[in-house]
């Protein structure tokens, strides 16, 4: 393999190879030496930038601070030179309205930092839900050599004996509280015992899920997006990645090498395999689209279709990321998937400069119970399909292993909520006539509409009907949900209503059909009553008028496009700073 020379670097253009290189670059080896950097200590040497979005306020990153220490000592380990960046962090817990709406803003913030200061190469560290894909975003655009180091998932959580689940059992808590069975002194237990730890959620939700795809991308180390957040073995792979990334400078191993076509065909049968979160398929297709690939929904459901479901982790399955750890981690799994025909691509090159194939093989399982073989599997194709139909004409997903079978195939009357604080007002209002055999509908929830796309798609059942033990009904909207969340709902309806979309002609007491197997969902009215509601439907207000949400709302793209903005997403020249 061919190596890059000093005077290849990045970071030379800004120093220059001698004090009379000129005045910019003397500048600049001024100011290195007001931060109290000796020439011998960077001049030469890879310059490697550490995107870290740790924050006070971010408890899945909390600890990012100190990995970020262990990464570079790797670095300097390696003969490079580590430089710490604060990037925004995207609290999945307490950013407003959603932190999906911010998710291109750090791609941006992460590309322009890489572009316009001396990086010669990128450590990119996060892990909650947005910072995964909007972190290989920026990268991806950016195109020098990066490799990610994911939070990891937080400890197991604990009430009253058993092991619970962020997300995931909080719902289930939640509905034995509407539903009268808990109280609050079991709420208030739960409370402290539910998160125990630093590290992202530690079911397959879609933190878990992200950085397992980067992963099986290949812009991780392998073994990396299984380990819980406080594991030594964290600070031993986050040391590792700080070597690994001064290797991919001298070998000029850029994202383009990597993210390839085969490589996100991997990544989604991956995340099929997982029972992973539905939000990844918004994820990927932005992802797809920085690098040049055209992803679309219809590879979600092609490859749904040929790959198992293995892995028995919550919310669709039994246990949770620690147990998956213990159970051999994505290694394992990949190398069960790999026995499935046409299943992987193992010649494609990854941050390690190997073959894909060479980290999955001959990796043991340790518990079969956690990591299916396809002779055992949980079923024998993906748990999510893409539906289409005059509802949804460009598409919409269901995370099907995660619905009650006897919805799967349904028809209902609907009952349309025109957003979600009508819905959480009016939800228990006997008057609604609400049955088990209703379709809930949310609309105006979706990009534009949310704004942001929530994760509002696990509607919830009235209270009455869960006091009658109804834990799952059919629910429909544009918007999205936790990938921690369960249900019979179908998500990420394109186009949205906010635009027009046909959701937004829907009427209470309208039959709808879902059929999963069949994957349809249709709306049974005359086509006379299609073109009168069209005629009489008008485009609500914008929800901003100025500032960044005015940006996202005029250049944002649907769901089924990954929910970009155009002018990131298609190719273009970008040229690369004059520095001097």
């Amino acid at each position: 393999m061919t190596q890059k020379k000093p005077e290849e670097l990045r970071s030379y253009r800004w120093f220059g190879g001698e004090r009379t290189s000129g005045l910019r670059a003397f500048g600049h080896r001024s100011r290195m030496r007001q931060l109290g950097v000796e020439p011998e200590e960077h001049l030469g040497k890879p310059l490697i930038v550490i995107l870290n979005t740790w924050s006070d306020i971010n408890p899945c990153h909390m600890h990012l601070r100190q990995r970020a220490e262990q990464v570079k000592r790797g670095v300097l380990e390696a003969g490079g030179f580590p430089v710490e960046m604060p990037v925004a962090t995207l609290s999945e817990t307490f950013q407003k309205p959603t932190p999906m709406m911010y998710r291109n803003l750090l791609a941006m913030e992460a590309e322009e930092l890489l572009r316009s200061y001396p990086a010669d190469g990128a450590v990119l560290m996060g892990g909650c839900d947005k910072t995964t894909p909007a972190l290989l975003m920026g990268a991806a655009s950016a195109n020098i050599p990066a490799i990610y180091v994911t939070a990891g998932p937080m400890l197991r959580g604990n009430f009253r004996g058993q092991p619970v689940g962020s997300g995931t059992d909080v719902w289930k808590f939640w509905d034995d509280a509407r539903a009268g069975l808990i109280g609050d002194c079991e709420l208030a237990e739960l409370e402290c015992g539910i998160a125990r730890s630093p590290g992202h959620c530690m079911t397959m939700g879609t933190a878990s899920t992200m950085t397992s795809a980067a992963e099986a991308l290949g812009m991780t180390l392998p073994g990396m997006a299984s380990i819980p957040a406080v594991d030594s073995a964290h600070y031993r792979m986050a040391a590792a990645t700080g070597r690994r990334i001064v290797g991919m400078v001298w070998e000029d191993l850029t994202p383009d090498k990597i993210l390839t076509r085969e490589a996100f065909e991997d990544a989604v049968a991956t995340v099929l395999a997982l029972g992973g979160s539905t939000n990844a398929f918004i994820h990927l297709i932005a992802m797809a689209g920085r690098a040049g690939v055209g992803l679309t929904l219809d590879d979600f459901d092609a490859i749904s279709r040929r790959v198992p479901w293995l892995a028995n982790i919550r919310p669709s399955g039994q246990y949770l990321m620690e147990d998956f750890y213990f159970a051999g981690g994505l290694p394992a799994l990949l190398g069960q998937l790999a026995m499935v025909p046409g299943a992987l691509h193992p010649e494609r090159v990854t941050v390690t400069g190997s073959p894909f194939g060479d980290q999955i093989t001959e990796v043991p399982v340790h518990d079969p119970d956690v990591i299916r073989s396809p002779d055992t599997a949980l079923a024998a194709e993906g748990g999510v399909a893409v539906l289409r139909g005059n509802l949804a004409p460009d598409g919409a997903v269901i995370k099907h292993i995660a619905a009650e079978p006897r919805l799967i195939k349904h028809t209902g009357p609907a009952v349309v909520f025109d957003s979600y604080p009508e819905l959480q007002a009016r939800i228990n209002d006997p008057a609604l006539n609400i049955t088990a055999d209703s379709v809930l509908v949310l609309r105006n929830a979706g990009p534009k509409g949310g704004p942001g796309m929530p994760e509002y798609g696990m509607l919830p059942i009235p209270d009455y009907l869960l006091a009658q033990g109804v834990r799952d009904m059919v629910r429909i909207s544009d918007a999205r949900m936790s990938g921690t969340s369960y249900g019979a709902c179908v998500l990420h309806v394109a186009p949205e209503a906010f635009t027009g979309g046909p959701l937004a002609l829907v009427q209470t007491g309208d039959r709808i059909t879902l059929d999963v197997a069949a994957r349809e969902l249709s709306l049974d009215i005359p086509e006379r009553a299609w073109s009168q509601r069209r005629e009489q439907w008008r485009p609500p207000e914008p929800k901003f008028e100025r500032g960044y949400g005015a940006l996202y709302t005029e250049h944002i793209t649907q769901a089924n496009e990954g929910c970009d903005f155009g002018f990131l997403a298609r190719r273009g020249r970008n040229p690369e700073p004059n520095a001097q």
